[in-house]
């Protein structure tokens, strides 16, 4: 499958004083663009919670190379990074122009997701339906 893009415009609410997007929003575009990713898969978000499923975020790391500024187009790419029993892995790349029309990333991320019961019996095994949706593994960034 392709690596998913989720467009996002910078507003001017998400922007601090250095003229860049504030990092907290970056969790907040990753977190949207998760969903987005999901129901493209054709998964929506509604139909995992009524199957008794939902997914916590355990884990997540952030690499910025450069910022981002108020009004500018940028896309969230997404994609699989890891599979596991109860949890798995999503690369996260903020992307975008520069001047000159090149491709850019400024931002780079992988969280890790646990399956939990919505009716809080804790984690759960991966079901089919989520792991259908989420593919096999094809990671933006490398694993160390």
């Amino acid at each position: 499958m392709a690596t998913f893009e989720f467009p996002v415009r910078v507003r001017y609410h998400e922007v601090d004083a250095q003229g860049v997007v504030f990092n907290a929003w970056y969790l907040a575009w990753f977190d949207e663009a998760m969903t987005e990713f999901l129901e493209h898969r054709g998964l929506t978000y509604r139909t995992m919670l009524d199957a008794g499923y939902d997914v916590q975020l355990v884990h997540t790391e952030i690499d910025w190379r450069s910022g981002v500024g108020w009004g500018e187009d940028v896309v969230i790419a997404v994609s699989t990074a890891r599979l596991g029993r109860t949890s798995f892995a999503l690369d996260f790349q903020v992307r975008g122009t520069d001047d000159a029309g090149s491709p850019t990333v400024s931002c780079g991320c992988r969280t890790v997701y646990v399956v939990v019961a919505v009716d809080g019996t804790g984690k759960q095994e991966i079901p089919p339906l989520i792991r259908n949706a989420l593919g096999a593994p094809e990671p933006l960034l490398p694993y160390d």
